[in-house]
């Protein structure tokens, strides 16, 4: 369906400097395919998606969508952009117009929709995202969550053939991540063809047929699922999908400050979208901190996220120490009934406890 070829971006800074996001991009996407664009940031995901359908013209290289070259003189780019939808991080919604005339401005100014039937298809299209009763309200009144799949809803109402989804979820609170991409997950059963720059790896992993890794501005590494994650050929690629996010506490004394800690703990959660942990992991840490470990200093806390397995972990690593320090008996038990695990172990320098939250 489409198919890319030496695809090259430069773009000129204020100070007469070039900065090359897109080197030599080559890649082909079949009909029905689900490809989600991965990689650190500033390795040219969005620039890539906004390149096929021509928000940003390409340096050089070539695009061919259904056999025709978009790049070539005089094609026509309303006929693109007729069968290729877009859904961007900031929603991009008219605020003068309701839910339901968002959506069905485009199909009556360009696809020539009667209104009834517009007006149909667009109260179908919300119901299949959920938002049938916000037809008629201002996107000033719906949340970020609600906003993105009105812009869904807007795309899909073009009938597209394939649709183009630059970080969906980025602009989101996390609360509000899971209904987007519950709704990117159904339009992947219905065999729609998408493109999906996504940070979400549990997501991109479960919803895709192939994986783009992008580096360095270019395609790095090309394979499904299973071989990107499980036995990525570049270590580029490994260190990325294995990535683990940490944050790392001292203490050595009594005198911590533990109101920074806190403070710290909720921004790495806010982060990583894990703000419906927070609390747990405050309950945890105070209760081990001054009651279970109260005498053990110095210790060093931990508080670990792995992106793909989606496993966030508390360790409390006692330097020298030969056993674990907690309780016996139902002391722990309060812990244990809210946790998913705890771990007590030995390690080569000491002892370490580690909760699964």
């Amino acid at each position: 369906m489409i198919r890319i070829k030496h695809l090259s971006k430069t773009f000129n800074n204020p100070d007469g400097s070039k900065i090359t996001v897109l080197k030599d991009v080559n890649c082909e996407i079949e009909r029905g395919e689900v490809i989600s664009i991965i990689g650190p940031s500033g390795t040219g995901k969005s620039t890539l998606l906004r390149a096929i359908n021509m928000l940003e013209p390409p340096t050089g290289g070539e695009i061919w969508v259904d056999g025709e070259n978009i790049m070539a003189k005089g094609y026509r780019l309303d006929k693109l952009r007729q069968k290729m939808g877009m859904v961007f991080q900031s929603f991009n919604l008219f605020d003068h117009l309701t839910v339901l005339e968002n959506i069905i401005y485009a199909p009556m100014r360009l696809r020539d929709v009667a209104e009834a039937d517009a007006r149909k298809e667009a109260m179908d299209l919300l119901a299949k995202v959920g938002l049938a009763q916000k037809a008629d309200v201002y996107p000033s009144s719906l949340s970020g969550g609600q906003k993105q799949r009105v812009a869904i809803a807007r795309a899909l109402a073009m009938h597209p053939e394939v649709i183009l989804f630059d970080e969906p979820t980025s602009a989101l609170d996390p609360t509000m991540v899971g209904e987007v991409l519950s709704v990117i997950r159904q339009l992947a059963k219905d065999g729609l063809t998408m493109l999906i720059v996504t940070h979400e790896m549990r997501f991109a992993r479960d919803v895709s047929t192939r994986i783009f890794f992008m580096n360095e501005g270019i395609i790095y590494e090309d394979g499904t699922p299973e071989q990107i994650f499980e036995h990525p050929v570049h270590s580029a690629t490994k260190a990325f999908v294995n990535r683990i996010q940490k944050l790392v506490f001292q203490i050595d004394s009594d005198d911590f400050d533990y109101i920074g800690i806190d403070t710290q703990v909720k921004q790495f959660c806010h982060k990583y979208n894990l703000d419906t942990k927070v609390e747990l992991i405050y309950a945890v840490t105070e209760e081990m901190l001054f009651t279970h470990l109260k005498d053990v200093r110095p210790l060093t806390l931990r508080l670990t996220h792995a992106a793909l397995s989606g496993e966030t972990a508390l360790d409390f690593m006692m330097e020298g120490a030969t056993a674990s320090p907690l309780p016996q008996g139902p002391a722990m038990d309060g812990i244990r009934a809210k946790v998913k695990q705890v771990v007590e172990e030995p390690t080569t320098r000491g002892f370490r406890i580690k909760i699964l939250v």
